[in-house]
């Protein structure tokens, strides 16, 4: 496997004077999913995905071919911990201890990576009519890795690119949708749910391995009901966050503490942002825009609203810190801290971020550390996506 010595360098934030250091500077690289996190727990070290080694040079919008890396905070360096070529940005997930990573194939193979060992397991492989839909996840037990599956439909794979091509039509066209468990030591996989939706954004609590949470996915003004918690005993649906008429909800991700956070934007939001700074879908409403005050939610396993916090502000996605007291968000130009501790929102700029976000890849995706020090975040500013990290 490739070593790569470190490409650290410092700056100043050109609008809040903060200092940031810009981690890689060789090809396009991309950390874990914000629904994921990409620090290790343990160690002073991330992992993210790059094409430094593919021999070519593709801009983040044609596909570039990514392999697994970690890297070290303390010095900078970088190495390749996998050969297999992964689709992108969505591709990846570990335990927090990165001890167990696992992720999915550009030839739609689900692999679980054991650290320790060295091995690489072969848990999923392609089968025909069907794609893999979102991020594996991995089992707080470890036994399990569950994922997406929807149909291929004719209609459908000519709709894909950058900017949320297609975002639209995959979801009318998508009639069969799938939750499907594989055995963490490669000895097989079945389906635990059926749908009539495309599904998306799985994902185990963090504490309980009989309990995941998925999305119906698609443009957030079209979905009725978004989120839904899967109880792998009875293998049934239940709502989580309960949607009314004017309702528009996504980004949902599990908090530290086993609660899952969710956003509200009110009616005429599809959930996206563009290049052109519009949205994909709902091209006529601006993205700041709504009838309703926006607002963020957190749910216990219940269905339970535990809090409500109205958010006058715009963000593409949010993340929460360990005791769900600051989030961190990607405003169009700017990513942002915002102090939810209150009865009302407190916003501070961060820093400017200058993404084109262009694609999934492009797109900040801002994420706290494990210990809420640190965030780490990514922007194609100069052309290609790099990483950026912030100290708190």
């Amino acid at each position: 496997m490739s070593h790569w010595p470190s490409e650290f360098r410092t700056f100043r934030d050109e609008k809040t004077g903060r200092t940031i250091t810009q981690l890689t500077s060789t090809g396009n690289n991309v950390h874990f999913y914000f629904t994921e996190n990409s620090f290790d727990r343990d160690r002073n070290a991330i992992y993210f995905l790059s094409d430094r080694d593919s021999g070519e040079d593709r801009a983040p919008h044609e596909d570039p071919s990514y392999s697994i890396y970690r890297m070290s905070l303390d010095t900078g360096e970088m190495e390749r911990l996998s050969d297999d070529v992964l689709h992108g940005s969505g591709s990846a997930t570990k335990t927090p201890d990165s001890t167990l990573i696992a992720y999915r194939t550009a030839d739609e193979r689900v692999r679980l990576l054991d650290m320790q060992s060295g091995a690489v397991t072969t848990l999923y492989e392609r089968q025909p009519g069907f794609e893999l839909g979102s991020v594996p996840s991995i089992a707080s037990n470890r036994r399990y890795v569950a994922f997406c599956r929807n149909e291929v439909t004719d209609e459908h794979i000519h709709y894909r690119g950058a900017n949320y091509a297609g975002f639209k039509e995959r979801f009318y066209m998508i009639k069969d949708g799938r939750i499907t468990v594989a055995y963490a030591d490669g000895s097989g996989w079945h389906d635990v749910f059926q749908d009539t939706h495309q599904l998306g954004h799985f994902q185990f609590s963090p504490d309980d391995p009989t309990l995941g949470m998925f999305c119906h996915e698609g443009p957030w003004n079209l979905v009725q009901q978004r989120i839904w918690f899967l109880d792998f005993i009875s293998r049934q649906a239940r709502p989580c966050f309960r949607q009314g008429e004017h309702d528009t909800v996504g980004h949902e991700f599990w908090t530290q503490d086993g609660l899952i956070f969710f956003d509200d934007r009110g009616p005429g939001h599809d959930g996206t942002i563009t290049s052109h700074r519009t949205q994909a879908v709902v091209t006529d409403v601006p993205v700041k825009q709504t009838v309703m005050t926006p607002f963020v939610g957190l749910i216990d396993r219940t269905g339970r609203l535990v809090r409500k916090i109205d958010m006058p502000f715009y963000c593409n996605h949010y993340h929460a810190n360990p005791d769900n007291t600051v989030l961190v968000g990607d405003d169009v130009d700017d990513l942002v801290l915002i102090d939810i501790s209150g009865d009302e929102a407190r916003l501070e700029t961060l820093c400017t971020h200058g993404t084109s976000w262009h694609t999934q890849s492009s797109h900040c995706h801002p994420t706290w550390s494990w210990d809420g020090s640190r965030i780490l975040y990514a922007s194609d500013k100069g052309g290609r996506v790099q990483l950026y990290l912030i100290e708190l």
